[in-house]
């Protein structure tokens, strides 16, 4: 490893957004988890509106060192469960963003599809911006999902919109094990 993870985690506390309705974004913020592990970082992610269960980021997560998943939801897709099941599961996962972010126990917090959470209306803008900036010093924060609002990608340090192109589901392709999911 070159460097120490003190002069490391020195220069993290940028703020990540990916967005947009093309594929890649929870990808690409594991993608950085992978990095920031290997660099000795702790990472963890945080699944809004996920379940535990099948994913692949999530029997993954279970093996690696340094790297902690959350699965804190009930359907990636909202709508498709109880309108006060979300509510409640949705307040679960900003509480225990809360507690990671202020802990200054974790290098790298990925809050994943927390953008979606924001579209549905669970999450206000102006709410998770208050508690990023409640979080401790040389936290690097991930936002992921589509529909980032104006607000976060005013406030974000980079963001990045993925852009549907060409997708396989348009062929009739199923989402894939290993691949989607």
């Amino acid at each position: 490893m070159t460097g120490c993870p003190q002069e490391i985690k020195e220069q993290l506390g940028l703020v990540q957004v990916y967005t947009g309705n093309g594929k890649g974004k929870t990808t690409t913020a594991l993608g950085l988890a992978l990095r920031a592990t290997g660099r000795g970082l702790n990472v963890i992610m945080i699944q809004f509106l996920k379940p535990d269960g099948d994913y692949g980021e999530q029997v993954a997560g279970r093996r690696m060192q340094g790297f902690t998943i959350l699965p804190m939801g009930a359907d990636h897709l909202s709508g498709r469960v109880d309108p006060e099941t979300e509510k409640r599961l949705t307040a679960e996962a900003m509480a225990k963003s809360e507690e990671v972010l202020v802990s200054g126990g974790y290098d790298l917090v990925i809050l994943d599809e927390v953008n979606n959470s924001m579209r549905f209306g669970l999450v206000k803008a102006d709410e998770l911006i208050a508690m990023l900036e409640r979080r401790a010093p040389n936290t690097e924060v991930v936002l992921t999902g589509r529909g980032a609002p104006d607000e976060i990608i005013e406030y974000a340090d980079l963001v990045t919109e993925m852009r549907l192109v060409k997708h396989p589901f348009d062929r009739g392709v199923p989402a894939r094990k290993g691949i989607e999911f």
